[in-house]
């Protein structure tokens, strides 16, 4: 089978002019042709009078060396690649060893635990939240009643934050061996809709996350794996030999149990800031790491679908319209936009009493009236929190307090029009832009919830991003603080073989551990731990 890369058609191309321009660029009949699957589509909005689709597809010829011996210096034309996931080898299960656990319920902790079910390892989940249902009605009562549940919201819970959130299945990261495939494949098994196998920026919604991650439960049950909810790590038990080598024994809960364990998987999320704390109590090797803070910005999703589609704004195929923005400021600091999400909505997304964090989320449709994203600034631990690796934990707490005090303190988001932000005064009522976070906005100054360094970087950017998407400094243009979990503020440091760099058996893994960002990477990431986790099943040929 072959794989052809950057076949290009206009917006409304007619059914059968992909199998044309498949000929056309092979240089063969149309009997020569006998199948072909979409394997990647995307668009090319750059110019707005010519919006391109842009396939790449796998296909059967009769003749398929001949094509490529006559191809051969055409870079877009190649043999398909092969993207079946293998696992590693097959492990020899041991009565004496201790069953392989799971801290944590997100994409991370949910790929790990599939991978060492499917390998016939029966893992055991351990999950400081609720399963999933449960959970949505907690992080509900926050949105719509203000009451905040701290082991159970948008950052605790079966699915982990993600499952708040766009549902985004792409990502920056190198990726050879074709996990991303494996971790799609098992979505779509799961309930996700197939178009997320070829779509080059497929996403779910909160709303099918939900299923999907009730069916995946289901199938690691089925395979051994257990699920422990509601059960909150307090302390790691970890034994110190006379060389002064330090391995995991087992693990404390909150409830008074104790759990022998001897292979841990850390994929706790980026929020579990109690764990942090007690992992850096216990010796284990912590560094800060860069992260960012910002608002949440809305628009309408009009005005970005016409911003960047001109006419085309509302063709079917092209859906609702994202963008990604960055500006390098005269300060030094960078501004961007982080985690768009197209016809969504701003949410509540505290974990901890009397303080306030915002995120966005949207549905599949994306069809809700406005788009968000995060509007935020780069910090990094040399400039803006030096001297401990979990001053960056305290950054972000003193922020999300001011935004509480800012906001009412009954955990109503502090708000600003784009236009008094500028101007450097508060806001006291909306304008053409109404924002869409719950339990509400209270109209203020945003600049209390923030360092003037990262005001003055967003000040500047404004203008900028203006000039590239029209009306986005449009001053009824609404801000909502803070957004301070835009990743780990810490990194759990590990070695090569996946474990922390100075205690044997803890992997430290996905978003929380600071190696990922975002479903899809630390869905990846779970899959890479599960395997080293598994070596220690292994026989020594293998």
């Amino acid at each position: 089978m072959l794989r052809i890369t950057e076949l290009k058609l206009p917006l409304d191309h007619a059914p059968e002019a992909l199998a044309a321009a498949i000929q056309t660029r092979l240089g063969i009949a149309p009997d020569d042709l006998l199948s072909f699957t979409v394997a990647r589509r995307a668009h090319d909005a750059r110019r707005k009078s010519a919006i391109l689709m842009i396939y790449s597809v796998d296909v059967t010829v009769t003749d398929e060396q001949g094509v490529l011996d006559r191809l051969a210096g055409d870079p877009g034309v190649r043999l398909s690649p092969d993207t079946e996931y293998r696992f590693i080898g097959t492990p020899v299960l041991d009565t004496d060893r201790h069953r392989p656990v799971i801290i944590g319920a997100g994409p991370c902790g949910l790929f790990a635990a599939l991978i060492l079910a499917q390998m016939g390892l029966r893992p055991i989940i351990l999950e400081r939240g609720k399963v999933v249902r449960e959970r949505t009605k907690d992080t509900w009562g926050l949105w719509r009643r203000g009451e905040l549940h701290p082991e159970s919201n948008v950052q605790f819970g079966e699915g982990g934050a993600g499952t708040f959130s766009d549902g985004k299945l792409y990502s920056q990261i190198k990726d050879p061996r074709h996990l991303s495939r494996k971790v799609l494949t098992e979505f779509v098994k799961a309930g996700a809709p197939p178009e997320i196998l070829t779509e080059a920026h497929p996403h779910i919604g909160t709303f099918r996350l939900v299923t999907m991650v009730e069916h995946m439960r289901r199938t690691i049950e089925s395979l051994g794996g257990e699920y422990r909810w509601e059960k909150r790590v307090e302390d790691v038990d970890v034994h110190v030999a006379p060389d002064g080598t330090r391995s995991v024994r087992g693990l404390h809960l909150h409830t008074g149990e104790y759990l022998e364990a001897d292979r841990v998987v850390l994929a706790v999320g980026h929020s579990a800031r109690d764990t942090f704390y007690m992992l850096h109590d216990r010796g284990v090797f912590i560094e800060a790491k860069p992260f960012s803070i910002g608002v949440r910005i809305e628009h309408p999703q009009s005005w970005i679908d016409m911003a960047r589609f001109g006419a085309c704004a509302g063709h079917p195929d092209l859906g609702a319209a994202a963008y990604s923005l960055s500006h390098h400021c005269a300060n030094g600091r960078t501004v961007y936009s982080f985690c768009m999400c197209p016809g969504g909505r701003v949410v509540a997304a505290a974990s901890e009493p009397g303080r306030v964090v915002t995120n966005g989320m949207s549905q599949y449709s994306r069809k809700e009236f406005n788009a968000n994203a995060g509007f935020v600034v780069g910090i990094d631990p040399e400039r803006d929190y030096p001297g401990h690796p979990l001053a960056g934990i305290e950054l972000q707490r003193r922020l999300e307090s001011q935004a509480f005090v800012a906001g009412g303190s009954n955990y109503k988001a502090p708000g600003q029009k784009v236009g008094d932000f500028l101007k450097g005064q508060a806001s006291t009522e909306f304008g053409e832009v109404l924002p869409s976070y719950k339990p509400g906005v209270h109209l203020t100054d945003l600049s209390a919830c923030l360092p003037d360094f990262a005001v003055a970087a967003m000040r500047e950017a404004l203008p900028v991003f203006g000039r590239q998407i029209a009306r986005y400094d449009h001053p009824d243009a609404i801000m909502t603080g803070v957004e301070t979990r835009t990743s780990s503020p810490i990194r759990i440091t590990r070695g090569k073989d996946m474990q922390s760099l100075n205690t044997v058996g803890l992997y430290p893994a996905g978003e929380g551990a600071g190696y990922a960002g975002g479903i899809l990477s630390a869905a990846i990431d779970g899959i890479k731990i599960a395997e080293a986790v598994a070596q220690a099943w292994m026989t020594p040929e293998q």
